[in-house]
């Protein structure tokens, strides 16, 4: 969406045709709000922006067949390190020797996934945030490997489809999970500990730090499996990281299904 609102042509790939329908019926609706406020009294120029932006954007089934004439791939796929490397491997033969891979992951390391291509200079990290039509922000990520130009291309396209680029190594989490997951970790122990309950761990940290949503609030967001997963992997990273020690209580809430927001319960019930 931010992409083809900034006039760049976009392929948009997914499983099936069905999610696809429903993911251009998302972005239609999405635009819709954008509209609201960005042309609040001009409401044809409005109608004529979602158009435009629309017009902008194809979508196929077929990953390999649209790769031919891409200059930028960027992945987002499901957190999974294999299905991840299976789709670069596939698209590094038939995209062009130009074209840029890029990976959305927010806890992945972008080195083994360039290492599944021939193209690790051409290889980096987009880190976009939820919900991308209005977080302002994208971590771009280098790798040893990746070149200057590369480098310097991603944090052009960032600019262009309206964001604030922050640049950061191929660390665990770079920079913005990294502050954040072992915060989140640390107010689950603090909880686990019952130092304090998890209702006031949360309005501490909304009217004392000045933060939107409580630790527990974005846990529950995130999707307690998320996190699970990610704290999960760094420890197997840097299983003497302190910061990486898995929570039982965490792992306790993910065994019984209580994901968070998504599945009605969490460390909060939703209706």
């Amino acid at each position: 969406q931010v992409a083809a609102a900034s006039g760049h042509t976009v392929v948009l790939v997914d499983q099936s045709d069905e999610i696809l329908k429903k993911s251009t019926k998302g972005i239609e609706e999405s635009l819709k709000r954008v509209t609201k406020k960005k042309f609040a009294d001009k409401p044809e120029a409005g109608a004529e922006f979602i158009e435009k932006t629309l017009k902008n954007i194809t979508t196929s089934t077929d990953a390999v067949a649209v790769v031919h004439s891409t200059d930028l791939v960027i992945e987002a796929i499901v957190e999974n390190q294999e299905v991840k490397n299976e789709l670069f491997k596939r698209l590094d033969k038939f995209a062009p020797e130009h074209t840029i891979f890029a990976s959305n992951t927010s806890s992945l390391q972008i080195t083994e996934l360039a290492n599944s291509t021939t193209r690790q200079d051409r290889f980096g990290g987009l880190h976009f945030f939820n919900p991308v039509p209005m977080m302002k922000l994208v971590e771009v990520i280098k790798t040893p490997m990746t070149s200057q130009k590369t480098f310097e291309s991603l944090v052009d396209f960032g600019k262009a489809v309206g964001k604030s680029p922050v640049s950061c190594k191929d660390t665990p989490g770079f920079i913005v999970n990294r502050l954040l997951v072992p915060y989140m970790m640390e107010a689950v122990r603090l909880f686990e500990r019952g130092d304090a309950s998890k209702e006031d761990i949360d309005v501490a940290m909304k009217l004392g730090a000045g933060y939107p949503m409580g630790p527990f609030e974005l846990l529950d967001y995130v999707g307690l499996d998320t996190s699970k997963f990610i704290i999960d992997g760094w420890h197997s990273l840097e299983p003497n990281n302190p910061l990486f020690t898995p929570s039982p209580l965490l792992n306790k809430l993910v065994e019984e299904k209580k994901l968070g927001k998504k599945t009605g319960e969490g460390f909060y019930k939703y209706k």
